[in-house]
């Protein structure tokens, strides 16, 4: 709240604008993402209407595990990157590097090996490496 400012009085000035705002007794928040899932332990939950937009307003103890993982019951929180993230990272950069290795092929003309050469050279830059070869 605002120092300084009654509770009650911070309560009734909320429902003149149109706000209001309820504790949720929560456990656990779970925000499913496409490559993880980020945990919130023991949070706090407040949800706030705003003239009919509800917003929830989540703070506790943060963890992520990646959907690989399966089990969210006894999530870590992460110190830096975990190992299986640096796998799933490279697997993409190696995929990436194809797909560019793809786009220069098609667009110069050029063979793979000549593609994948102009791309080492240019430090993974496609359009460097398309300018290059251009």
């Amino acid at each position: 709240m605002i120092p300084g400012i009654n509770p009650k009085k911070m309560q009734a000035m909320m429902k003149q604008m149109g706000m209001s705002q309820d504790e949720i007794d929560a456990v656990r928040v779970v925000i499913e993402c496409e490559d993880r899932k980020i945990i919130i332990d023991e949070p706090s939950v407040v949800k706030i209407n705003m003239q009919g937009q509800e917003n929830f307003q989540i703070s506790g103890d943060v963890s992520e595990v990646s959907n690989g993982e399966g089990d969210i019951s006894g999530a870590v929180a992460p110190e830096g990157v975990p190992s299986e993230g640096r796998a799933v990272e490279e697997e993409e950069e190696e995929d990436k590097s194809e797909e560019d290795v793809a786009v220069i092929v098609e667009r110069t003309g050029v063979s793979e090996e000549e593609a994948k050469k102009a791309l080492e050279e240019a430090e993974g830059d496609l359009t460097e490496a398309l300018m290059a070869l251009g």
